[in-house]
């Protein structure tokens, strides 16, 4: 399975990861749309990504989220209906609500963010 894994330890709140992933996805410089979220008011700060748990993938009533064969859980916007019961069956707020937007969003472990991260806080692994 192919997932995110970070580092906390190594984050310096920087928060570059957020401005590529919300710019690479929505077109906006916006931490609100990033996939990842980080938290500074800790230390050391608490890094929240997807796990690909699967727990939003079982509720979802119309079959729109599938796990890939590299074990990432995949949104079909096509099939979504924006019920949102995928955003509270995430165990760790992983699932995030669009505002404005029909679909729900989660990290896809793109690898985008580890490209851009200054202090090696990000690594994509296989699990």
């Amino acid at each position: 399975m192919k997932v995110l894994k970070t580092y906390p330890d190594k984050c310096i709140a920087c928060h570059v990861c957020e401005s590529t992933c919300s710019s690479l996805y929505f077109k906006e410089d916006k931490p609100e749309l990033s996939r990842i979220q980080i938290h500074d008011e800790t230390n050391p700060p608490q890094m929240n990504v997807c796990n690909q748990c699967r727990a939003c993938e079982a509720v979802c009533p119309t079959l729109a989220l599938a796990m890939n064969k590299q074990g990432v859980v995949l949104l079909s916007r096509n099939l979504c209906i924006g019920c949102l019961m995928c955003v509270a069956a995430c165990p760790i707020d992983s699932m995030r609500p669009a505002w404005g937007r029909q679909n729900p969003f989660k990290c896809i472990a793109c690898g985008s963010c580890v490209k851009t991260c200054p202090a090696d806080a990000l690594e994509i692994v296989e699990e």
